[in-house]
């Protein structure tokens, strides 16, 4: 598979075949990055359930009155750890995110990519990945109250930031702008796109998360590495995408002819 960047419009079919060959081309530099962050994340985990107490589960007999009692500590200690494992998994796979798709555009533009040079450029890019990620998650979330459709639409719109912000280091308000740009006209293509590997993500994930249960409390660390080998192909199926995207947006050059 050639290592350059699309020159016109890709298929849904062709970004899948070259996400799973730039994939398998640099299999343990896409994969270092999920399983640093698998690893931290899962460690992390851990430490907080331990750090955490959750109160015993209540027998079968108990009386209103002792549930009533129980539920406040219990809610408090489930949101405190789901808390603190949100806050650390979202800004630890932003990062590992912007690094593969750093790396990929590197590849697919100079034919060669360097993970440290991506991991330096990902960072001084993190608030912007960070502040994008919470303005859109507000607008999904607010059109996913109204009725469902909207929040859709607006998830297919801002698909492009994260690529917007990593491939052509602009802000987060104009990656907004920028990734609707280039999903205009092709909002049933990002869609199925978008469906298509997050199916291949999410059965994967499952089937890793049932090996990893029998591990009881590490089973958050297990989960978190096998996870991890799976992850790159959504940024680097988005990284083909907005390339894919820009080619369709770029008029070509007539060929010349003598």
């Amino acid at each position: 598979m050639s290592k350059s960047k699309p020159s016109g419009e890709l298929t849904i079919g062709e970004i899948i075949t070259q996400t799973f060959a730039l994939y398998s081309e640099k299999f343990t530099q896409y994969l270092i990055p999920f399983l640093i962050a698998g690893a931290i994340t899962g460690m992390f985990t851990i430490a907080v359930n331990y750090a955490i107490t959750r109160p015993a589960t209540l027998p079968p007999t108990a009386t209103l009155e002792e549930i009533l009692n129980w539920l406040p500590s219990y809610l408090s200690a489930v949101l405190a750890i789901a808390f603190l494992t949100g806050i650390i998994g979202w800004i630890i796979g932003y990062i590992a995110e912007g690094i593969t798709i750093k790396f990929a555009s590197d590849t697919l533009e100079k034919g060669q990519a360097n993970l440290q040079a991506s991991f330096n450029f990902t960072i001084s890019r993190l608030l912007s990945l960070l502040a994008v990620s919470i303005i859109t998650g507000i607008l999904i979330v607010i059109g996913l109250i109204a009725f469902v459709v909207p929040g859709i639409i607006l998830a297919i719109m801002f698909s492009l930031v994260v690529p917007a912000i990593i491939i052509e280091n602009v802000g987060a308000l104009e990656s907004l702008s920028r990734s609707r740009l280039l999903v205009s006209h092709r909002w049933l293509k990002t869609f199925g796109l978008l469906l298509l590997l997050y199916i291949i993500i999410g059965i994967v994930s499952a089937l890793l998360g049932v090996i990893s249960t029998p591990f009881g409390l590490a089973s958050p660390l297990v989960s978190s590495i096998l996870t991890a080998f799976i992850q790159p192909i959504l940024p680097i199926g988005l990284t083909l995408y907005y390339y894919s995207m820009i080619a369709r947006a770029t008029p070509q050059e007539p060929t010349q002819t003598t």
